[in-house]
């Protein structure tokens, strides 16, 4: 299997975390399925994303003390492999897995996701549980020091045959469910040295089990030197840590896509991470909209779009009020979001950043110009600095759709609120 073509176009879809932190459970994940099938499908939108501790008993449930309650339950089959937690998904009982809930998902015409992370379940070492495929058990295919700072779910595995054995019967497992979209943690930043080989083995698992999935790396910032590697074995991977509703970090998303903006390709998407619009937190404890202004909102659904990130909603998509809805349909913005349209920065400053994008297969040329400051300002482009001879005659605006006649003028500009954009196609 190609592994690129996983992912013809950069994954748009909805993922729990945002909205249910660790706490989601069945009914709100086919509730939330059932509106991206009525409202968004048409537009692109297809995968629904079950994120971290779908195998953990009660979690949630000290949220004041701990996001990830120390020595929980975890549910776990005979072969060290993690499977739901049936109190909150119980379709999944008598072993039944994923698989009822994903194929729900697919007879509404979606995909079907799971986060998962690296490594092995530290209670299947302590028990030295059995490993399908192989005459090791856990403890022996463990490394006790390669453990995530933030989680204590699990071990680093060792680059062993056994070791492998491992992940190819986690990958055998996901592909009897039905998964079609894996999101795997603790990896990206290759904070623990075994996370490089680990990518590696993850890939050659998915390759192993038959069906097509793809391999989304987090957290990040990833690392540009290292990009070879990612795009060699992953489909998405974070360049950024954890993506919330901040300014600031909106802004420096600026920064990190003009350094990764040569490594969008078919099957290869450098990773903005979700977009925090809508109602979000409550798994958190608060419930809360959005802080971005609509401004900023149309600032990162434009930036997004352009660079090429993939798009992971992670609110309470049932809750979505029509102009947000109206942002996530907006299909003018939407069709720059294909490798076929190459992003290219022409500046960046503090006040300001101008992209352009070209898409050879349709010849449509974009422009897209932000004000990166907190007061309305001009933002001004030369025609002459997109190596254009002259201004195309004719531009529309993808979010308002007015016409805009250039007159061959040498520079356009334009004035712009604090935060706010304009993108323009010809």
């Amino acid at each position: 299997m190609d592994k690129n073509a996983f992912a013809k176009v950069p994954p748009m879809g909805w993922n729990s975390y945002d909205y249910y932190d660790t706490t989601v459970n069945e009914a709100q994940v086919r509730a939330n399925a059932e509106y991206m099938a009525e409202h968004l499908k048409d537009f692109g939108w297809e995968y629904i994303v079950v994120d971290i501790q779908w195998y953990a008993h009660k979690a949630g449930s000290m949220r004041d003390k701990h996001q990830y309650i120390p020595f929980s339950k975890l549910e776990m089959d005979e072969y060290s492999r993690l499977l739901p937690d049936p109190e909150r998904f119980p379709s999944s009982k008598d072993g039944a897995g994923f698989k009822p809930l994903a194929d729900y998902i697919h007879s509404l015409g979606l995909k079907f996701g799971i986060h998962i992370m690296r490594g092995i379940p530290r209670i299947a070492a302590h028990n030295h549980s059995a490993v399908k495929g192989c005459a090791a058990t856990a403890d022996e295919i463990a490394i006790p020091n390669s453990i995530c700072w933030w989680n204590p779910d699990m071990y680093g595995v060792t680059d062993t045959p056994q070791g492998q054995a491992y992940y190819d019967s986690i990958f055998e497992l996901y592909a009897r469910w039905g998964v079609d979209f894996i999101k795997c943690d603790d990896i990206c930043r290759l904070d623990q040295p075994s996370a490089r080989y680990e990518t590696e083995m993850l890939a050659k698992a998915i390759q192993k089990s038959g069906r097509p999935m793809v391999l989304s790396l987090s957290p990040g910032p990833a690392k540009i030197d290292w990009a070879w590697h990612y795009e060699t074995y992953a489909n998405m991977w974070r360049i950024t840590d954890d993506f919330w509703d901040n300014w600031k970090l909106l802004k420096d998303m600026f920064h990190r896509c003009e350094i990764w903006q040569r490594h969008v390709s078919e099957g290869c998407y450098p990773d903005c991470d979700m977009l925090p619009l809508g109602y979000l937190g409550k798994g958190f404890g608060e419930e809360r909209t959005t802080r971005f202004t609509k401004e900023e909102q149309r600032t990162m659904i434009t930036m997004w779009c352009l660079f090429g990130s993939p798009l992971m909603l992670g609110c309470e998509m049932t809750k979505l009020d029509d102009w947000t809805l109206s942002l996530l349909t907006n299909k003018e913005v939407l069709s720059m979001l294909t490798p076929k349209c190459v992003p290219r920065q022409i500046c960046l400053d503090e006040n300001k950043a101008v992209w352009t994008a070209h898409n050879e297969e349709t010849s449509r040329s974009y422009l897209a110009l932000f004000n990166l400051s907190d007061e309305a300002s001009y933002v001004s482009v030369v025609w002459e600095k997109l190596q254009m001879d002259e201004a195309p005659h004719r531009l529309v605006e993808l979010w308002s759709g007015e016409t805009v006649c250039t007159d061959t003028a040498a520079t356009l500009s334009v004035s712009l609120p604090p935060h706010g954009c304009i993108v323009y196609k010809w």
